[in-house]
């Protein structure tokens, strides 16, 4: 992760908080990463276009640029919009009145004014990548993904590819890296940040234990820079495009697009001390669909969260690891006679205890984990959390299907039944919370840990479920449980403003 920091935009918004570039960055960068750090976001590298050695890598494949013949100097007028910083052409802009009533024109996709600007500048010939990029795409069909991204960038790709400006005169603009062997120009923002993804994995020296097996995660509005102009860049340069770019859709509240002029942008901070991280975490993977925008909302945070970690997640761990119906506090046995192996559960006549329900149910989470990874692999991280939430509604029911609560402890054959049904439940359980590790790590260590999981046993290449079902040992069975470290996840109440809002109602 990190900052892209060079521009006009940022040039400007220093010069209007009467600050320097450096300082406002250092500050703005800081609290990107206070905010990473805040959430629980682990990254093996915080990058800055800033750093000495991206700039070192900026001018080393600006070079490479240079003597493969991809550039050449030209004049180039436009309509530029500064805070997206980029040409846009006649197509993507709308007439629009400014704050005075005169008339102007500005982007359409984000309604950010644009000035018409014409400079002598070094172009990139993007023209001549038209086929390249067509053939990258039909061969890589998994590219750029969700899919309709991948139609997207297709779609750009028959229209028309003109050249690209990738440099700006540098009395405009100060704030950036100078065109190597000439100063009176500063490479193009989007070319000095794209760079990045290189300068990261140690290019141009050690990139190629990294490069290019890298996977890019950027927003929609932003595809274009990165699935066509990128990987021209790439080629340009002798280099493969990423393995895989994933796209992702915004967040609007109440249906609206987030804007600091509507005052509807959501503070994460805020979020963070409102529905706590973990509970954050969930309602944004959980809900969040990559390929459309998804709604916002504080009464929709709430709901999903109390009602999937507090109540059907916590309300199991309580339930399944009480006193009362656990006694001792141990992961207690399984017994096959209550639950034997049975191949064809559909067509056969239960022998011991268990449902045809239950082989169902037990088969659903034996098929979890492989479920999930494959989910997570394809970056579809809210269809993986919704195989969890089934599932873990399915041992809800499980459980309170066959009331344990109500078999006499005393009588050995209900013992043997009653540590079943406990034995299974604390499985499904072990389940969930080291898959869940990722999305809600707080509220994961604290399942695991009742459980008595160890930290070497919570990975998920050696995760297996119900070995004793399968006549193999159980590594947990007899094992003391961890102390009891109270509710798992709190019920989270609604803000004071929707209760005000409520009220009005």
């Amino acid at each position: 992760s990190g900052t892209d920091e060079h521009g006009l935009k940022i040039q400007q918004a220093a010069a209007a908080a009467g600050t320097s570039p450096p300082e406002l960055c250092e500050r703005v960068s800081g609290l990107f990463r206070q905010a990473l750090t805040q959430a629980t976001v682990s990254f093996t590298d915080f990058t800055r276009t800033s750093d000495a050695r991206h700039q070192r890598a900026v001018r080393h494949f600006w070079g490479a640029l240079r003597d493969g013949g991809a550039l050449y100097k030209g004049s180039y007028e436009g309509w530029y919009c500064t805070p997206e910083e980029c040409f846009l052409p006649e197509s993507q802009l709308a007439e629009r009145r400014d704050a005075q009533g005169r008339p102007c024109k500005v982007s359409l996709e984000t309604g950010h004014q644009v000035h018409w600007t014409k400079e002598e500048n070094y172009m990139f010939r993007l023209s001549a990548f038209r086929d390249p990029l067509r053939k990258w795409l039909q061969g890589n069909p998994h590219a750029i993904s969700p899919d309709p991204f991948y139609q997207r960038v297709l779609r750009w790709l028959e229209e028309d590819l003109p050249d690209l400006s990738v440099s700006r005169e540098r009395s405009r603009l100060q704030w950036g890296i100078p065109v190597p062997s000439d100063s009176t120009q500063t490479i193009y923002v989007w070319v000095d940040a794209l760079v990045n993804y290189l300068s990261v994995v140690g290019y141009p020296e050690t990139h190629g234990e990294w490069w290019p097996a890298a996977h890019h995660v950027v927003g929609k509005d932003i595809l274009k820079f990165h699935a066509v102009y990128w990987p021209a860049l790439l080629m340009a340069a002798g280099l493969a495009p990423p393995k895989r770019i994933f796209v992702h859709s915004h967040w609007t509240v109440h249906g609206q697009k987030m804007s600091k002029s509507l005052g509807n942008v959501i503070d994460p901070f805020a979020c963070i001390g409102q529905y706590t991280v973990d509970g954050f975490r969930y309602f944004l993977l959980r809900q969040g669909v990559p390929e459309r925008d998804c709604d916002y909302y504080d009464e929709k945070v709430v709901k999903l969260v109390n009602s999937e970690l507090a109540d059907a997640l916590g309300g199991l761990l309580n339930r399944s690891t009480a006193l009362s119906i656990n006694p001792s506090n141990t992961y207690p046995c399984f017994s096959e006679s209550c639950f034997p192996k049975i191949l064809d559960y559909r067509g056969t006549k239960t022998v011991g205890r268990a449902s045809a329900e239950d082989y169902e149910f037990v088969a659903s989470v034996a098929s979890l984990p492989l479920q999930v990874a494959s989910y997570f692999e394809g970056f579809q991280i809210y269809k993986a959390l919704e195989c969890v939430a089934l599932c873990v509604r399915q041992t809800n029911s499980f459980f309170q299907r066959h009331r344990p609560w109500k078999l006499n402890r005393k009588d050995p054959a209900e013992k043997l039944w009653l540590d079943t049904i406990i034995h299974v439940t604390l499985e499904c359980l072990r389940v969930y919370g080291t898959l869940l590790q990722p999305v809600i790590p707080h509220t994961a260590d604290k399942l695991l840990s009742r459980l008595a999981v160890e930290p070497e046993e919570r990975g998920l290449s050696g995760l297996t479920f119900l070995p004793r079902y399968n006549g193999k040992p159980c590594p947990f069975e007899g094992r003391q449980l961890g102390p009891d470290t109270g509710v798992l996840f709190h019920r989270l109440e609604k803000s004071r403003q929707h209760q005000i809002e409520t009220k009005k109602l």
